[in-house]
Formats: C-alpha cells, sequence, structure tokens
C-alpha cells in the first residue's frame, strides 16, 4: 500500500470513529405517545424546529413525544420547562 492510500484511510477512520463516538450507542429516537427519557446531557427546546431556543432539558429529564416531523420531535418537556415544544431527535434513551 502506498503512503497516500495509507494517510486517505487513516483520516476516513479517524473521521468515522469521530462521527460513531458523537452520539452516545444507547441514543434512540422517539416514539409517538410515549414519555422518553432524555439521554443526551443538554437537549434544547425550541419554539419550532431549529428555532428561537425556549429552555434545556437535562439527562434524565423527559419528554412526551407528540409528533415526530423529519430531524424534530414535538411534544411536552417535563422537568424544569414544563412547556409544549420541539427538540432534536434522536437523544433519548
Amino acid at each position: 500500500m502506498n503512503a497516500r492510500r495509507v494517510t486517505a484511510l487513516t483520516g476516513a477512520l479517524l473521521i468515522a470513529g469521530t462521527a460513531l463516538t458523537a452520539v452516545p450507542a444507547h441514543a434512540a429516537g422517539g416514539t409517538v405517545g410515549v414519555r422518553e427519557t432524555v439521554c443526551a446531557q443538554d437537549l434544547e427546546l425550541r419554539v419550532k424546529p431549529g428555532g428561537a431556543r425556549m429552555g434545556t432539558l437535562h439527562k434524565p429529564q423527559t419528554f412526551l413525544v407528540k409528533q415526530i416531523s423529519g430531524e424534530w420531535a414535538f411534544g411536552f418537556a417535563y422537568g424544569d420547562i414544563n412547556h409544549d415544544g420541539w427538540v432534536q431527535d434522536g437523544w433519548f434513551c
């Protein structure tokens, strides 16, 4: 194997390894009608997908999923917030 190919392969492995460690192995998407436990250390509650921040859910607070839309989940945030809003899906236990 030439040096250029080894460098490219090593870089790809490092990128793949970083991507795999960015999300906990046990994190999952939400299920409509289920009160999910937050696995992320901090999960921002927003007024709309990608919109203004309303507050932060902390592990292990809970979120009742009412709707899934793409990469976002709408529902009720229990804990410190106690309000409806949107969170990024995929950060539940």
